[in-house]
Order: C-alpha cells, then structure tokens, then sequence
C-alpha cells in the first residue's frame, strides 16, 4: 500500500485550526466640517430647481407598498387553493389594492378606485387560468424540468409572467405608476423585463430568461417560445419622444420560436406564424409565415497546443 506522503500515521489527523480574531476599538463618531453639512442641507432641501425635487415634494407612492401587494397577489395566483384561507386573502388583496389605489391619479374620465379594485377581483380566476396555461407550456417545453410543482415554485419565468399578468390586467384599466413598479420589480428580481403594456397571448414559454426585454406595444400570439437574452424592441431615433403613444415594438404571431440572444426590432415588424428566429439574428423586416432566419455562422480559428507560434491567422489585429 502506497504510503501517505504527508504523514507516517493511516490516523486522521486533527483538523483544528487556530483563528486569530482581530479586534478593533470602535471608532470615534465621524465629525463632518459644519460649512460642508450646511451646504449638503441647504443643496438637497427644497422643492425647487430639479426634477426629482419637484416630484418628490408633489407626492410620490411609496414603491415597496406596491410590492408587497403584488407578491401576496402572486403569492394567491400560484399557491392559494384552500377556500378558507382565499376567504381572509382576497378580501386583504382587494383592500390593500383599493388603498393604492386612492393614491394616484387615476384618469378623470374612468372609473373610480372602488370600482376598479371591484374588476380586478372579478379577473382573479381567468388570471391564474393564464399563469397555469404559461406552466404548461415551460412544461412542454424544457425537457429538464422535472415536474409542474417545480415550475411553479422555481422556475424565475412562472415568477415575472405572474406579476405581468396582475400588471397587464392594470395597465388596461388605465392605472398610472403601479403596472410598472410591478414590472420592474419583477425584472429586477429575474432579469426579464416585459412592459405591463405589452400584450401577449397564452401558453407563453421563457427559457431561462436572463436579459429578455419585451416592449411596451408588443403583440405577443399564442404558444411562442422565447430563450434568454431575446430583444422585442423598438427602434431608436433621435426624437424617441415623438413615437410616444405609437406602436413602436413587433407583433409576434403564433407558434414562433425565438432563441438566444436574438433582437426583433420596429413597430411594423411582423415575425409570421410559426417561425423561427435562431440565435444572435438582429431583424427589422418582417418575414412571412414559416419561416426560418439564421444568422451566419462566424469564421472560428482554433488551434491545437502544438502549431507555428507565427501563424499569423491566429494574431489578433489592433489596428483600427
């Protein structure tokens, strides 16, 4: 038997290590030069000279009150089924929506708050009949997950397309601000950004989902499957306020793939039923039903560990 280099014993040796802790006196508070604490004050107070100093003194909501009901919303969409317990939780629901609400400006020509909270209560049933046709798709869809109970409980996409589906069903209502609090809640907790006024159909699939953005005037079908880093966007002008109101982002019709990292762009832009869209394709044009859209393959050099060390092939060129 081969012999521990280490040691002459076969008995496992103690594994204590000693941790020196180093200790610090606390430090004496921090004493900012009064002239700079006075100009810091006198530069921050005030409702006048900026913006965000005019917003904030008219009035903001305050965001996390937004999040808090949307994810016990969420949280009702995909895990309340016991009738009991719905009967405490959405009467909460619609009371903490009701009070959100009373505090922004809701158009002066539609319905009041009550009303509204009223309707988005009525919707809750046809909301998680969407949710649960989105979980059958990534079902069907991602051959490595292991059952419907892990979609719902793990899956980042089931997360954003419930707190889209709650943020579309306000945006319709015309409710300003809170659809997208809602929205970018979501993205910044899964990385994908879908607009609350984007419109998309059922049995929608996200695969991983890092880096998708989905544009306000979206027209999403049904059963389109989307991979990470795909862009449903709008093309750039230098007068972007100017298409404000208009449809600036792609109508993806029915059935369509599209895979990794690629960028649909243009409100015009129609990708047609049952297309495919592979990776890194950048389009600004429709294309018809059917259709299959590739970009080129990129010319890869590669090189084994032996070779001629001057090939200059394998040379990177710098000069611009």
């Amino acid at each position: 038997m081969a012999s521990n280099p280490t040691s002459s014993s076969t008995e496992p040796r103690s594994a204590s290590v000693s941790i020196r802790t180093l200790v610090k006196e606390p430090a004496e508070a921090f004493s900012c030069p009064a002239d700079i604490l006075e100009d810091a004050i006198e530069g921050l107070a005030g409702c006048e000279e900026t913006v965000l100093s005019e917003t904030v003194c008219g009035g903001i909501l305050d965001p996390n009150q937004v999040v808090e009901w949307v994810d016990r919303t969420k949280r009702l969409l995909r895990f309340r089924v016991d009738p009991e317990e719905l009967r405490s939780e959405v009467p909460g629901v619609a009371d903490e929506l009701f009070k959100l609400l009373e505090q922004v400006d809701l158009p002066e020509d539609g319905e009041p708050a009550g009303e509204l909270t009223t309707r988005f209560i009525a919707s809750l049933v046809e909301l998680r009949e969407k949710l649960s046709r989105d979980v059958e798709a990534a079902y069907a869809g991602d051959p490595a997950a292991g059952g419907y109970d892990e979609i719902i409980v793990a899956y980042p996409s089931i997360r954003a397309l419930a707190v889209y589906r709650i943020a579309h069903e306000l945006y319709l209502y015309g409710v300003p601000l809170l659809p997208r609090i809602m929205s970018e809640y979501a993205h910044d907790r899964t990385g994908i950004d879908i607009h609350p006024g984007a419109t998309i159909g059922d049995f929608f699939f996200i695969d991983h989902g890092t880096g998708i953005v989905i544009g306000e005037t979206a027209i999403i079908g049904d059963r389109v499957r989307l991979y990470q880093g795909v862009t449903i966007g709008a093309a750039s002008l230098r007068n972007a306020a100017s298409l404000r109101g208009k449809k600036r982002h792609p109508t993806i019709e029915d059935d369509v793939t599209i895979y990794a990292g690629a960028t649909v762009l243009g409100g015009e832009t129609v990708i047609g039923k049952g297309s495919v869209i592979g990776g890194s394709v950048f389009l600004t044009e429709s294309v018809p039903p059917g259709t299959r859209v590739m970009a080129e393959a990129p010319r890869q050099l590669v090189r084994g560990a032996v070779g001629d060390e001057d090939d200059e092939a394998m040379q990177l060129q710098w000069d611009i």
